[in-house]
């Protein structure tokens, strides 16, 4: 025979609850939350913090920044990483580029699409400066640049 945790009740082995109190032995439920964009957890520490300036110039100095993450931190996964998704935004804007060939509806796409780009490098900025490592929102079902 077990008793109630919560009224001291006596209760049989294998009851789903107490009958005095109704208070259910089942396990709790745990809804961890995850999200698959997130990829901090696949990157050391260490790597995260020496080499967070260079993950940061590729999104505040565009292709420059880029180029320069890619040849000073080619040995770092962490800069690697923001390097492919600050090269998926530019490329993203470069296309979006060609959307002003077209007068008036391609000169409002492309702008409004430039626009949203730079916000979602500025997120990534922040993204960088908190040692985060999530792939860039709107842009990371595109399959290119993994």
């Amino acid at each position: 025979m077990a008793f109630c945790p919560n009224c001291g009740a006596q209760v049989e082995d294998g009851a789903p609850a107490c009958p005095n109190c109704g208070t259910s032995f089942a396990a709790p439920q745990i809804n961890y939350a995850y999200d698959p964009a997130d990829h901090t957890a696949e990157f050391d520490p260490k790597d995260i913090s020496d080499n967070k300036v260079f993950a940061m110039s590729a999104y505040l100095l565009g292709v420059v920044g880029i180029i320069i993450t890619m040849l000073a931190a080619q040995k770092s996964p962490y800069a690697m990483f923001h390097a492919r998704q600050s090269l998926k935004i530019s490329v993203c804007i470069a296309l979006l580029a060609f959307c002003m060939i077209v007068p008036i509806l391609g000169w409002f796409v492309a702008a409004v699409g430039i626009i949203v780009l730079l916000v979602v490098s500025i997120i990534q900025f922040f993204s960088v400066c908190s040692g985060k490592a999530k792939e860039a929102p709107i842009i990371k079902s595109f399959g290119f640049l993994k």
